[in-house]
């Protein structure tokens, strides 16, 4: 018997088909305190949660049988995917399940935020009549910025389009080619600022995009542009907004997602006539609630009967005799992806894929899908996954070229990675060392070996003596300890590059104090 447990209210309809298969025996236990989940999960093959549940370490600790856990929803920060993934748990989401409700409540926002819907609803029923008060804007016309054109923005394009709007988009990953199929003009993101009347984000909550807009974007905006958030809280910088509405620089906000949930009753944002707010309803409609509902049970059911694997987080599908053998460049793979990403710069267009040595002989697959997924991970965060890595990569007409070469190479297996974008070419390459751990042996021409862990400091510059001292002196002074180093040049007296690892955070005051460094041309800070 197959014991699954469901902790967070799941539709009827999923735990029906869950309750069909005769192998299964589910328990539905929901508002359990963490106590109680670590004394029972024990005894459990499949966990399915919503975002209440919280399955930290000590959960997946205590979780002696746990094979898979299954969120209905997109995000992950319930689930310590590091934890999981250490102890074989296959972690799966539903990244497509929310995305036409949150479309939708993103087109409501802006309609209500336009006609100022909640405030005269709010007047009539309050016994007044003042239609002249509530005065609101045609957004026939009007130039709408989506930040971020994955799925959910992509479907708030299509219905701003059908209302006339313009649409300037921002999304890095995303080919001209696309774009133009959907009708929109991509630009950058200071020309998305400076031009749209209504601005809408659509992108994961990361160190990038946290405070994405803030003071120094606001004043790059249009005086009277309204602002949309149904995407993450945080992306948006609160007190910066309150501010920019106080001033008028902001004409007005819709927010449905905030920096800390719930919203606290004597915050700003609720004092503010022309701010609406929601509480978190994105994904609140009965259709996402079933949508989601049904694709969890589906893709747990599926793993736990050997059917195959579905939206897995952490887990590429592997036959259990090469997974020993692959698993190590499965990670190098991914990693490679990781770096590389944070490296280049303009719009990712291409990816040229060369396998060379013991590896070729296998189905090399799941190291695609690991590469492709690292390359698109910091821009989609839990929207992508190693199986649907490479269809998310065509959507956005990233071209994928993966081959295997039998030509003897300065490494006894090599992953060869071409990246073409609208700026660049770069070459970057990776191995494995001697025990199995990813590293990064050439960037572009410069041989180099370096760990792809944690925070570096990537640093282009002239081949002078003193960059290494006035290096080391600088981060000593700002207590930042240097984990490791590596170094690679083209020929001596030429150019360089310098890649140092390193143990705690630069701050923006320090990366320019490199900057100004002597003989320093180039630094980029790469947090993996």
């Amino acid at each position: 018997m197959i014991k699954i447990l469901v902790s967070d209210p799941l539709s009827e309809k999923g735990l029906k088909i869950l309750n069909q298969v005769k192998r299964f025996k589910v328990d539905v236990k929901t508002g359990m305190k963490p106590e109680e989940l670590k004394g029972i999960i024990k005894d459990y093959d499949a966990l399915i949660v919503r975002s209440a549940t919280k399955v930290t370490k000590d959960v997946i600790e205590a979780a002696k049988n746990l094979k898979v856990i299954g969120r209905a929803g997109v995000g992950l920060d319930n689930v310590d995917l590091e934890a999981a993934t250490q102890k074989g748990i296959i972690v799966m989401n539903t990244p497509a399940g929310n995305t036409i409700s949150t479309a939708e409540h993103t087109m409501s926002m802006i309609l209500a935020l336009s006609r100022n819907i909640p405030q005269a609803a709010a007047s009539l029923k309050s016994g007044e009549w003042k239609r002249s008060k509530f005065m609101g804007a045609e957004i026939y016309n009007k130039s709408l910025g989506i930040v971020g054109l994955g799925r959910i923005g992509s479907e708030v394009a299509k219905r701003a389009l059908s209302f006339g709007m313009k649409i300037l988009a921002y999304d890095p990953f995303l080919s001209m080619e696309v774009a133009k199929n959907l009708g929109v003009e991509i630009v950058e993101l200071k020309k998305l600022f400076e031009k749209s009347d209504y601005i809408t984000v659509h992108t994961p909550l990361t160190d990038e995009t946290k405070h994405m807009i803030s003071d120094k974007q606001f004043k790059m905006m249009k005086d009277g542009v309204k602002i949309i958030n149904c995407a993450r809280g945080g992306i948006v910088d609160e007190a910066a907004l309150v501010k920019a509405v106080k001033d008028g620089k902001v004409s007005g906000a819709a927010i449905d997602v905030f920096e800390k949930e719930p919203l606290a009753p004597d915050s700003e944002l609720l004092k503010l006539d022309n701010l609406i707010t929601t509480p978190h309803l994105g994904a609140s409609t009965e259709e996402a609630q079933e949508n989601v509902a049904i694709e969890v049970v589906q893709v747990v059911r599926d793993a736990l009967l050997g059917k195959g694997i579905r939206n897995a987080a952490n887990y590429p599908c592997l036959e259990p005799e090469v997974s020993t053998i692959l698993e190590p460049y499965i990670n190098l793979a991914e990693r490679l992806g990781l770096f590389s990403s944070r490296l280049i710069k303009g719009r990712l267009s291409g990816l040229n894929i060369t396998y060379s040595g013991d590896i070729i002989k296998h189905d090399l697959t799941p190291l695609t899908l690991a590469l492709v997924k690292g390359m698109l991970t910091p821009i989609l965060q839990e929207t992508v996954n190693y199986i649907n890595a490479v269809s998310l990569a065509k959507e956005r007409g990233i071209k994928i070229n993966e081959s295997k070469s039998s030509r003897e190479e300065e490494f006894v297996t090599l992953i060869q990675l071409e990246i073409t974008t609208d700026q660049e070419t770069r070459k970057i390459s990776g191995t494995l060392s001697s025990n199995k751990q990813p590293r990064i042996v050439k960037v572009d021409k410069y041989y180099v070996e370096l760990a792809p862990l944690g925070e570096m400091i990537f640093i282009q510059n002239r081949d002078k003596p003193g960059i290494i001292g006035n290096l080391g002196t600088l981060l000593g002074k700002h207590n930042i300890n240097i984990a490791a180093m590596t170094f690679g040049r083209d020929k001596p007296g030429g150019t360089s590059i310098s890649v140092l690892n390193i143990d705690s955070p630069v701050s923006q005051d320090v990366l320019d104090k490199i900057k100004k460094l002597e003989n320093i041309l180039n630094v980029t800070i790469i947090k993996l």
